[in-house]
């Protein structure tokens, strides 16, 4: 009860109370208490005890026996009736008052058993010690250690009564005396002593009687939950056994039975604990007392000799410490164990004990008496102390490190003294090598590792022996230890770190694990702080909510040692400390990290959670996890949705993926919960579009060439072990046993590295190699914290002898864990090289671990080594090893479990592989030598011992059956290399003139393959060949493709065959979901459960999806209830009942479940398998979604900001859809579930109704642009439905792109009149609300630039009447950047439309208004920058040139608005034009050029590492004007005042001394035999000019990237942040063979890589370069396009810097080589010469005959003779298949895409060694461009080919040719170009102004023809125009863009008709594979090949 206050009941137990006292104390006395009425509980209690108090303190004679008695009898019931008068029970009461009730009793207590005997009976005893009882029961305040003396005496009086009902009932009170010490806290056995020496007194007692109740008061003592107090008990009672009464060795017998019944423990773990004080107790007095040992045994039921046993570690102790040799001879008479056998089998122990004696004497007495036992042992031979003690140094120096860990200060004190004694026996011995140290921690630093290690041991207790409180002296030992050793602890960091991370989570000891981290930290050097700052604040983070009021003071200390005094000197470790606030007590930290953090950006801050999310510290990753969470949640809002947005996300979205899908698949200890807040950050995140952004991989795997017969190479591979697998593993684990394998196998790998303790020694005697030290200094530092403990470590392991393995390993285990340990175990007896035997063998303890991890990771390599240099049979058994696992996946009947057949395949796949890659680099090498002739004959040795290597390896390869592997694969889902080896068979059997049914099996398999690996092109490239497709074929094709509603129908087709197959239902019901006919889909379904209810499993899913997205909840709550099995549906079904239910906590625990469902395909697919898994990435999106929904709609009922609630609810869910994959399939589920989330709110709040509306007309959208009519018409009717605002603008789009322009145009025109009508009627009745209109009006003018549009392009209104309504728009949505560019479009189509006369006339108004409009565009965003810039610059610096226009207003408002664009658009926007602006700076109107150098130094000024570059070839040009222009312009930038404090005046310096230096270099004479050249000899200026702040021009440093979104523009930064610079010049300079001896140079970057250029002399590479700018705008195209973006289409690009118009650098490309040689090769191993004589005089009899003979020539005699080879490359190349197949696919579609831009710009000579591969990715890379604009149709023998598709080109594509791959990507690209043909022109007008060599060749050549006679040279009527003939040159090009082109294509004036982009790209194919085309090709240019 609350004694606090007053309540009905409380005045009757008051009055009760008192009338009692009265009655029994004041009989006489009425008025003896004061008035109480106004006193509460609290103070009447008191007051009551005080009177009593005063009543007895006056003497009183008058008491007599019988009044005594009443007396004691109120005292017994009074402590009952103040503290719980309303519970009869004491235990039964709660809250009990705080009473001091002792002083009181002891005050009547005296005076009652104060008098004569008589008086004084055993009655009066007997009540006083029941008073007594129940204060003692019932006192909680107030502990004087006077009063309880007082008890004691009273209590031990009373129990030597004769009176033994006396004695028991004072014995309860010594129970309640001992409970009332109990509850102190804990150390009750240092409190309890004065109360266990009175227990031992009274045992004493000669009376049995006493003894007797003194010991059944002790078995009650003995049942109090204290186990200190347990333990002293059973010692006493144990103790008792050595009496002679039989009776009293009975009721101790009894008693202990008592206590093991109470306690509900079996007599031996009831005294377990307690062994290591007892047993010593009853062994010591084995002689004397041997029945103590025998009664103790028979309690235990265990044999006296068993007992002798297990007790030797603690007995043997004390008895040699004692010197008692008798008790030790009976103990080895009883044992039959020698004594100094038992000494040394316990010698740490022994040890300790005696080191801790406190007198040194004490000490050496007993280590005379060791020494004598020993001495004799040994026949008297000499026994030296200081070996004895080093025998057993570490587990001794352990115990006495626990011993300085005592509570007690003087162990703890003989702890040190005794370790100094240890210390002194050992550098006493002058043979023992130890010397004597002044600091202890200096002695203890030597065994440092050993003792960690031991006290780990003993903390994780795998066997539970040690108890709670033997763990906490462990971790008090470690912080003394701490002490001890100083700031060298650092050394063992890592250990120590680890321990104390796993003891702050258990709760007994996170107290003292506090105390001892803070002791660690505090006595680290600060310089060694760092590392441990991040993992200490996550652990006291994670841990606050369960640490005790001290545990939160000593962290919060601990923090404030971090932040407020260290943290300046933390460095970048300050970063690592996680988010504090929201612990308010850390609130000065959290403030002081608030204000250090205050300059860090939002970038900053989310990099540094991601790198602290890689750590392998559980803690520091859930924590990290947590922030990322908030911060994904939090702000600023846009952050992440700008991150992921465009059409190219940031590459922080890749690093974020990454990092989660690494967290997602880790597996260990504590990870399922890192696991759950990875999937809540990805579905944050959202499901972001893979083709958007790139996941950074790399690689750790590592092949040995050498067969580690190279030291380098074995180290280098040793060290890989070590960071890559073993570090990783050993830092993870929690299995101490495995970390002491992985301990030795670190420590040997180690030594093998030639790494010693001397590397980290300071002041160390040994020297260090430079390149040891280097290789250590190269490691990652967390790497160097875990292993530096361990160079001077001493693991050993020892191994028993292996069983003889039986082969196949694999059919005798029965799991993939034993197969792969005995496997790998086996092996690495076989190894043969030595260095590879020492390698291996330190891991043969490691394999036969649980975790398979090590077997698997160095399985590949120990094959390898064998089969290189192995034995034959050992090779065959490893062949047979494969096959074995290879045909378990194939056999239908296997016993197999799956997983072990499926991780077995996966095995022997990677093996493969890893074989594969060493042939294919060793391959290579051998290549390389040869092409090398330097040493050849040296290169001719290693040749061959390389190839019968090669021919080992490859033989095994070889004769594994490819039919077998592929067919594995298959089973295994290994797709790729089932694609691979079924392809290879399919090639072998065309090549055999096998029939065409045999390979429409092989065909039907590719295209299954192609199915899974969801490869649509590859399909569509099958079926090409396939003849008679089946209904599963066409299945397969449509769903690929998502055409869902042809899939449909065949499922149906299929269900009318076989009704009552699951599968086909399943598949009809997939179609039906992706179409969105749920009304269907649920009928379907309720008809097939009717059939077959037993289906109801498996259309779980279908059906509560359909349910839920009708709205049909009670349909979802009954399929979620009746359901038994657990589909993701089901989750999001629970999730979606959730938030009906409005319940908080159900909505959190099913998102929970749900997520942890949904997410489990991302774990199971790795950390490279985000395309595998998107679906799951999918589902967790929308959990997030459901969430943020219902956060909302929470947010509107309860009235919050509802304004901002909506909008922002709107613009973040859309903004996230646009993140996701853009297809139908994708983004429609999403939409559905919003609407169904919605519904859920809908009827209560009404702008989720809207919501409903606005989502049916997104999904309307989606589905218009995949092509599904009927069910975008579906959305929009239900948009229409729900009277959604402006449902006609979806419905007009729908309509047009069903073929009906007109019709949309009318639909959109009526319905914005009726839009009109409807504002007009509404502002009329004056309802109209302005804040909802507002975004309305802009919807509506948007839907009236659409309608302009429309206007424009139907050609059926007035140009005039388009342009008003588009400058109207553009007035009205000023910050809309449509409608800004198409006002200006349409301005220009008209201009271009018009008369030259009438350009003259009112063109220039024109202009002005396009001008104006596409600046605007820029001012606003980047959608049209392409297009706008390039043209305003051209219509500007055209206007200019005029001299008539020039004169006019509208050119000088022109320059007018072209100055403020300067100064208001974002600079880096105009680097996108530069070297169009960069080629008019000759410009020779004075008002332009002043302009236009404003725009350049601006530019300049604000980007002069890549403005600079661009920029240099006008200050060495060869043009006098451009020259001086140019000069003038860097003399500004040089000085200006403003640009004093900058970099820019010594980058323009640098920049002008490099380009001259360069030139030189181009410009330098070399020798015809010359190969090379030194830099520091033939150009010693250039090798100066590095270290250079220039930065090195690559293409991805020079090329400008536009922001994604507008939202972006002002603090965009247009290139990478760390592009590198000039570190250094390579002094070789390499010298080409051809003719013009081009250089190349090699610049070492600052980022450490090497990159490499080629100078190229007498080369105008303008051309060159403009045309990698036309390719990089294309490459941007394509990154718009979702197509092209899916399938990665590019151009590879390079950068070239043009020096002058003759020479430049060009950035060479690695890893490439041409593809003639390649050819070359694989015909020469044929024995195929590259162009044989016959063929040669064939193509001279070509060139004599007509086109159709020149055909068949070609095919019968030229490529009958030289079959296609290029096939060959690709699977020699890449032989890991995954490789081989993305090879392919980059091959096919880079080669696609330049071949269509190549047509479009009539680029020729397209020859092999002008097309280049990257023997890395397969991609193509076309290098020399002088033959474009259809020059090579000019040449002496024209060209009549598009582009390059010989024999070989198609060869590469594969079994599908042109089919599927290269025709799809060439459709997409050529649609792209052509869609984009205005941006493209725009960018080509750079040729038009760049003075190119090839136009004044062209017009010196046209002077000649036009003036016969030289001595006419001024006659001007036949001078040819130098930029007409540019303009000429481009026009081809545009009409290519438009589809204008024939076969004949020198006749386009034939008929103005377009070509569809499907028609003109079979056009194309057919001209490029047409033989009467090829056969007229020049014969060097190898049409044959």
């Amino acid at each position: 009860m609350d004694v606090g206050q007053h309540k009905p009941g409380e005045a009757k137990w008051r009055v009760e109370l008192r009338r009692t006292v009265q009655v029994s104390i004041f009989p006489n006395e009425p008025s003896w208490l004061p008035d109480d009425m106004d006193l509460s509980d609290v103070q009447w209690i008191p007051l009551l005890l005080e009177v009593i108090n005063r009543r007895f303190t006056i003497a009183n004679t008058e008491l007599t026996s019988d009044s005594r008695l009443q007396i004691l009898k109120t005292l017994v019931t009074l402590p009952c009736a103040i503290a719980h008068p309303d519970h009869v029970n004491c235990t039964e009461a709660g809250g009990r008052p705080g009473v001091s009730l002792i002083p009181t009793y002891l005050t009547v207590l005296s005076t009652l058993l104060n008098g004569p005997e008589s008086e004084i009976n055993c009655l009066v005893w007997r009540y006083s010690s029941n008073a007594l009882t129940q204060a003692l029961r019932h006192h909680t305040l107030g502990f004087g250690e006077k009063n309880l003396e007082a008890v004691r005496e009273i209590i031990s009086k009373a129990l030597q009564s004769t009176d033994r009902s006396t004695r028991l009932a004072s014995g309860r009170s010594f129970v309640e005396l001992f409970r009332l010490y109990e509850t102190l806290g804990r150390g009750a056995t240092k409190r309890v002593q004065p109360l266990l020496d009175m227990l031992y007194v009274l045992l004493r007692n000669p009376d049995d009687a006493v003894i007797e109740t003194t010991l059944i008061t002790a078995g009650l003592i003995g049942r109090l939950p204290d186990t200190e107090i347990i333990g002293c008990i059973i010692l006493c009672l144990i103790s008792q056994f050595e009496r002679s009464s039989i009776i009293l060795r009975g009721i101790v017998y009894t008693q202990l039975l008592a206590m093991v019944k109470h306690h509900k423990k079996s007599p031996y773990s009831l005294l377990a604990p307690y062994i290591p004080q007892i047993a010593p107790f009853i062994v010591a007095k084995l002689c004397r007392h041997p029945n103590l040992l025998l009664e103790t045994c028979r309690f235990l039921s265990l044999p006296p000799g068993d007992f002798l046993q297990i007790t030797l570690t603690h007995t043997l102790p004390k008895l040699f410490g004692d010197s008692k040799l008798d008790v030790l001879e009976k103990i080895s008479n009883e044992l039959g164990k020698k004594v100094s056998a038992m000494f040394l089998n316990a010698s740490a122990d022994i040890l300790a004990h005696i080191y801790m004696l406190t007198t040194s004497s004490e000490t050496d007495r007993a280590m005379k008496f060791i020494l004598f036992v020993l001495t004799e042992a040994a026949k008297n031979a000499e026994i030296r102390l200081a070996n004895v003690v080093k025998s057993c140094i570490v587990p001794l120096l352990v115990h006495l490190v626990l011993a300085m860990g005592d509570k007690d200060d003087l162990r703890a004190k003989r702890a040190i003294d005794a370790i100094r004694k240890v210390e002194h026996s050992l550098a006493s011995d002058e043979h023992s090598g130890v010397s004597s140290h002044p600091h202890l921690g200096n002695f203890l630093k030597t065994y440092l590792l050993g003792i960690i290690a031991y006290m780990n041991e003993k903390l994780q207790d795998m066997r539970g022996k040690t108890n709670p409180e033997s763990k906490q002296q462990v971790l008090r030992g470690l912080q003394a230890l701490i002490g001890q050793i100083g700031p060298s602890i650092c050394n063992v960091a890592p250990q120590i770190m680890a321990t104390l991370q796993t003891a702050i989570s258990i709760a007994y000891l996170s107290d003292v694990a506090i105390e001892c981290w803070r002791t660690f930290l505090t006595t680290l050097d600060v310089r060694d702080l760092g590392p441990h700052v991040g993992p200490t604040s996550a652990a006291f983070v994670d841990a606050w909510p369960q640490l005790s009021p001290r545990g939160r003071e000593v962290s919060k200390a601990t923090m404030e040692y971090i932040v407020l005094e260290t943290a300046s000197e933390l460095g970048p470790h300050l970063d690592e400390i996680v988010d504090l606030s929201n612990i308010t007590e850390l609130a000065s930290c959290t403030s002081r990290m608030q204000i250090m953090r205050h300059d860090v950006s939002t970038t900053q801050k989310l990099t540094t959670i991601l790198e602290r999310t890689h750590s392998d510290n559980v803690t520091v990753v859930s924590q990290s996890l947590q922030e990322l969470k908030a911060f994904t949640r939090g702000q600023p809002e846009n952050f992440i949705r700008d991150l992921a947005s465009g059409d190219v996300f940031d590459p922080l979205v890749g690093q974020l993926m990454k990092t989660l899908l690494s967290v997602a698949c880790r597996d260990g200890e504590g990870t399922e919960y890192l696991r759950l807040l990875a999937f809540e950050c990805i579905g944050a995140l959202g499901a972001v579009d893979p083709d958007r952004f790139d996941i950074p991989y790399h690689d750790k795997r590592m092949v040995v060439r050498s067969n580690f017969t190279d030291e380098e190479e074995s180290i280098e591979f040793a060290l890989h072990l070590i960071k890559d697998n073993l570090v990783h593993t050993f830092r993870s684990t929690s299995d101490t046993k495995f970390q002491s394998h992985l301990a030795y196998a670190i420590q040997e790998l180690l030594k093998f590295c030639k790494f010693t303790p001397d590397l980290v020694l300071e002041g160390s005697p040994n020297p260090i190699p430079l390149k040891v030290r280097n290789r250590w200094n190269a490691l990652p530092k967390h790497v160097l914290e875990t292993v530096t403990p361990l160079l001077g470590s001493k693991f050993t392991v020892t191994l028993k002898q292996g069983s003889e393995v039986i082969y196949s390993i694999y059919l005798t285990q029965s799991t993939y864990r034993e197969w792969i340990q005995v496997w790998t175990g086996d092996l690495i007896a076989k190894v043969t090289v030595p260095q590879a035997k020492t390698i291996f063998n330190v891991f043969r303890s490691a394999v036969r671990n649980k975790d398979v991890g090590v077997a698997h990771d160095i399985l590949p390599h120990l094959i390898l080594s064998i089969l290189i240099s192995g034995l034959a049979e050992d090779a065959d058994l490893i062949r047979m090893e494969i096959i074995a696992v290879l045909r378990d996946q194939v056999n239908a009947t296997s016993m197999s479990s799956s997983d072990k057949r499926l991780l077995s395949a996966q095995a022997i796949f990677t093996l493969m592989d890893h074989l594969n890659k060493w042939v294919r680099l060793i391959r290579q090498e051998i290549m390389s030598r040869r092409a090398d002739n330097k040493r050849p004959s040296r290169h001719h040795s290693d040749s061959s011992d390389a190839e019968e290597k090669l021919a080992r390896v490859d033989s095994v390869l070889g004769s594994i059956d490819q039919d077998l592997v592929a067919k594995a694969a298959f089973e295994c889902k290994a797709y790729a290399r089932s694609l691979m080896n079924f392809e290879k068979r399919t090639v072998a059997l065309k090549a055999n003139d096998t029939s065409n049914g045999n390979l429409q099996v092989y065909y039907d398999r590719l295209h299954e393959i192609y199915a899974h690996l969801d490869e649509p092109d590859g399909m569509e490239g099958v079926s090409t060949y396939i003849t008679s497709p089946s209904l599963e074929h066409h299945i397969r094709q449509h769903e690929s493709t998502g055409r869902w509603t042809a899939a449909q129908s065949c499922w149906e087709v299929r269900l009318q065959q076989a009704p009552d197959k699951l599968e086909y239902h399943l598949g009809l019901l997939r179609c039906l979901r992706n179409l969105g006919h749920y009304d269907t889909l649920r009928t379907h379904i309720r008809g097939v459960l009717t059939r077959n209810p037993k289906w109801k499993d498996a259309l779980t899913g279908f059906h509560v999806e359909a349910a839920w997205m009708v709205n049909d909840w009670e349909a979802v709550q009954k399929v979620v209830t009746d359901c038994r099995t657990e589909t993701d549906e089901i989750a999001v079904g629970r999730v979606l009942l959730a938030m009906r239910s409005s319940d908080e906590k159900a909505i959190v625990d099913a998102c929970s479940i749900a997520r942890a469902q949904l997410g489990a395909p991302i774990t199971a697919a790795g950390e490279r398998g985000y395309r595998r898994a998107y679906n799951a990435m999918l589902n967790l999106h929308a959990v997030h979604d459901l969430e943020v929904i219902h956060s909302s709609a929470s947010r509107l009922r309860e009235g919050l900001r509802n304004k901002d609630v909506m909008p922002t609810l709107t613009k973040v869910l859309a903004s996230r859809l646009e993140s996701t994959l853009p297809t139908f399939r994708t983004r429609e589920p999403i939409l559905s579930l919003h609407r169904s989330a919605f519904s859920l709110s809908s009827t209560d709040l009404p702008p989720f109704k809207r919501a409903i509306g606005q989502a049916w007309l997104v999904s309307s959208k989606i589905a218009r642009k995949a092509g599904h009519w009927q069910t975008a018409y579906n959305a929009v009717l239900q948009a229409q439905e729900g009277e959604t605002p402006h449902a006609f603008f979806q419905s007009a789009k729908l309509v047009k792109a069903a073929g009906e322009p007109l019709r949309a145009l009318r639909e959109l025109n009526n319905a914005l009149m009726g839009e009109d009508s409807r504002r007009k009627s509404m502002a009329a009745q004056g309802i109209i609300n302005l804040a909802e209109t507002v975004p309305e009006d802009a919807e509506t003018k948007r839907a009236r630039l659409l309608r302009a549009r429309w206007m424009r392009e139907s050609e059926r209104y007035d140009s005039g009447v388009v342009i008003k309504e588009l400058s109207r728009l553009a007035k009205s949505l000023s910050g809309y950047e449509s409608a800004q560019f198409h006002a200006g479009h349409f301005q220009d189509e008209c201009y271009k439309l018009l008369s030259h006369n009438d350009k003259k006339s009112r063109g220039h108004r024109m202009n002005l208004q396009t001008v104006k409009y596409y600046a605007a565009a820029n001012r606003i965003g980047s959608k049209y920058v392409y297009q706008t810039i390039p043209r305003m610059l051209t219509l500007w610096l055209d206007m200019g040139e005029d001299d008539a226009l020039r004169q006019s207003d509208d050119f000088k408002a022109i320059n007018t608005e072209i100055e403020a664009s300067i100064k208001y658009t974002p600079i880096y926007k105009w680097l996108t034009a530069f070297p169009q602006i960069v080629s008019r700076v000759d410009h020779p109107n004075d008002d332009v050029y002043a302009v236009l150098s404003r725009l350049i130094t601006t530019v300049l000024n604000e980007y002069p590492h890549q403005g600079l570059w661009l920029f240099i070839s006008v200050i060495k040009s060869t043009k006098k004007r451009r020259l001086e222009q140019g000069r003038k312009i860097l003399d500004q930038l040089k000085n200006n005042p403003q640009n004093a404090r900058t970099a820019v005046p010594v980058l323009v310096s640098q920049s002008i001394m490099m380009s001259s230096e360069l030139l030189d270099l181009c410009n330098y004479q070399v020798k015809d035999d010359t190969k090379t050249l030194s830099m520091a000899r033939a150009f010693p200026r250039l090798l100066k000019l590095a270290p250079s702040p220039l930065i090195i021009p690559l293409q991805e440093s020079l090329v400008a990237n536009l922001p994604s979104t507008s939202s972006g523009e002002s603090d965009h930064q247009p290139f990478p942040p760390d592009c590198p610079t000039i570190a250094n010049f390579h002094d070789d300079i390499a010298v080409m063979r051809t003719l013009a001896k081009p250089r190349r140079i090699s610049i070492r970057g600052s980022n450490g890589l090497l990159y490499m250029f080629l100078g190229k002399p007498k080369d105008d590479l303008r051309k060159d370069a403009r045309l990698m700018d036309f390719n990089s705008i294309i490459n941007k195209l394509l990154k718009t396009n979702s197509e092209s973006r899916r399938r990665q289409l590019r151009i590879r690009t390079y950068s070239v810097v043009t020096l002058n118009e003759e020479c430049g650098f060009i950035e060479w490309v690695p890893h490439t080589i041409p593809i003639r040689p390649i050819l070359i090769k694989y015909y020469a191993a044929r024995g195929i010469e590259p162009f044989p004589k016959e063929v040669g005089v064939t193509f001279g009899r070509i060139k004599e005959v007509s086109d159709k003979d020149a055909a068949k020539l070609f095919k019968d005699k030229v490529l009958t003779i030289i079959p296609p080879v290029f096939h060959e490359w690709f699977i020699e190349t890449f032989p890991e298949p995954s490789a081989w197949l993305s090879s392919r696919l980059s091959y096919g579609r880079t080669a696609a895409v330049m071949s269509m831009v190549g047509f479009i710009l009539g680029l020729g000579d397209r020859h092999f060694e002008n097309i280049l591969l990257d023997i890395n990715s397969g991609e193509v890379i076309h290098v020399d461009f002088n033959c474009l604009f259809e020059k090579g149709k000019t040449l002496e023998t024209p060209e009549r080919v598009p582009f390059r598709l010989t024999n070989n080109v198609v060869d590469g594509l594969g079994v599908t040719g042109v089919e599927g791959v290269f025709r799809i990507a060439s459709e997409i690209t050529m649609q792209l170009l052509r869609d984009n043909k205005d941006v493209l022109m725009s960018v080509l007008d750079a040729f038009i102004h760049d003075p190119l060599v090839e136009w004044e060749d062209i017009w010196r050549k046209t002077e000649r023809r036009s003036r016969p006679d030289r001595n006419a040279s001024n006659d001007v009527k036949g001078s040819v125009d130098l930029r007409k003939l540019a303009k000429n040159a481009l026009d081809p090009i545009e009409r290519k863009l438009r589809g204008l082109y024939f076969k004949d294509s020198n006749k386009y004036e034939k008929r103005e008709k377009e070509t569809s982009t499907t028609n003109l790209v079979q056009m194309l194919i057919e001209e490029a594979t047409d033989l009467k085309n090829l056969a007229k090709m020049y014969p060097g240019w190898a049409p044959h090949h």
